[in-house]
């Protein structure tokens, strides 16, 4: 991934931001986000943040959050495929944090769906469903979904349900078994 995500993890700031490159196609994650959104999503809001940043424009911080975000949100999928169930780690994890993988997935919409406005909401580190309201970087994220409205209003207009069902179809989970990996189970 990145060196920025790692370059924040250790506490610094980069000089310059860069956008991380997708690993699938734009087209590539079917019905769970279409091209349309990642042209508009990825492709315009997130290099926004990038540019932004880069040209010493906006809020700094915001614009640097916006992007380590962004990169990990989006370095997260692959085209579907399958049930889709974690694996490995992430299953131990989510098991020993959450009995189960479907009471995990219903504490997750919960929370996300009680978010009023925007936001992000994720699985951090110690196993406990977060949110985050604005942009703001956090060294504890396992999961993460985009909960702000560009996210999911392209394809789904209204459904957030169904956005945040779908969010879980291209979870790409030996990438986010890679986030775990120091964790103790």
């Amino acid at each position: 991934m990145y060196n920025f995500i790692k370059t924040i993890a250790e506490g610094r700031t980069p000089k310059e931001l860069k956008q991380i490159s997708l690993p699938y196609a734009r087209d590539g994650l079917g019905r769970s986000l279409s091209k349309q959104s990642i042209d508009y999503h990825f492709g315009k809001l997130y290099k926004g943040y990038v540019d932004r940043f880069n040209a010493g424009e906006g809020d700094p911080n915001f614009n640097e959050a916006g992007a380590y975000l962004h990169s990990i949100y989006y370095s997260q999928f692959m085209p579907p495929k399958g049930s889709n169930k974690p694996t490995g780690k992430i299953l131990e994890f989510i098991e020993k944090y959450h009995k189960s993988y479907d009471n995990f997935q219903e504490s997750f919409e919960k929370i996300a769906m009680g978010i009023q406005g925007s936001g992000w909401v994720y699985l951090a580190k110690d196993g406990k469903i977060k949110t985050i309201v604005n942009h703001e970087i956090k060294d504890d994220i396992v999961i993460l979904v985009d909960w702000w409205e560009h996210a999911w209003a392209l394809d789904y207009q209204a459904d957030k349900k169904g956005y945040l069902n779908n969010q879980w179809k291209i979870m790409d989970w030996s990438t986010i078994n890679t986030r775990i990996f120091d964790f103790k189970l």
